[in-house]
């Protein structure tokens, strides 16, 4: 039996809501709504008495969401920023991109930089990773 129905999106928890809603913006993802979660649903679903978020929906333009989320109450747990790619977790969210070099230059002039290097695959994909706020590794790829 099938559970899923469909994907329906990504969520990360960030510790400015402002600053990585920005960074997606400027990638361009669009904002699709803004809202706060609080009281028994959340509590129940997070496992985390008194929690309080606030959350921002994004939505590319091929429908992919992203949930970006900051915890009011409790005071948020630090992350791991520095990550690499062989370390258990959420490894990267993956967009692609119209032109690799000035996604990377966007991301550079807001101050996120590349992981590693702009690498090639098989001269049909450039990719890159770059660290955005929290440390968050997003994957941009462009197809030659």
């Amino acid at each position: 039996m099938t559970h899923v129905k469909r994907f329906d999106h990504v969520g990360l928890t960030v510790s400015d809501l402002a600053a990585a809603t920005d960074f997606f913006v400027a990638l361009g993802l669009e904002v699709e709504g803004r809202g706060s979660g609080q009281g028994e649903f959340v509590e129940a679903v997070c496992a985390i008495p008194g929690a309080h978020c606030e959350l921002v929906m994004l939505r590319s333009p091929d429908g992919f969401r992203l949930e970006l989320s900051r915890f009011v109450t409790p005071e948020q747990l630090p992350g791991s920023p520095d990550a690499m790619a062989n370390e258990v977790g959420l490894r990267n969210v993956s967009f692609e991109v119209g032109d690799l070099q000035a996604a990377v230059d966007s991301a550079a002039e807001q101050g996120y930089g590349l992981v590693g290097r702009i690498g090639s695959y098989e001269g049909a994909v450039r990719m890159a990773y770059v660290r955005g706020p929290d440390g968050i590794v997003v994957s941009l790829f462009e197809q030659l």
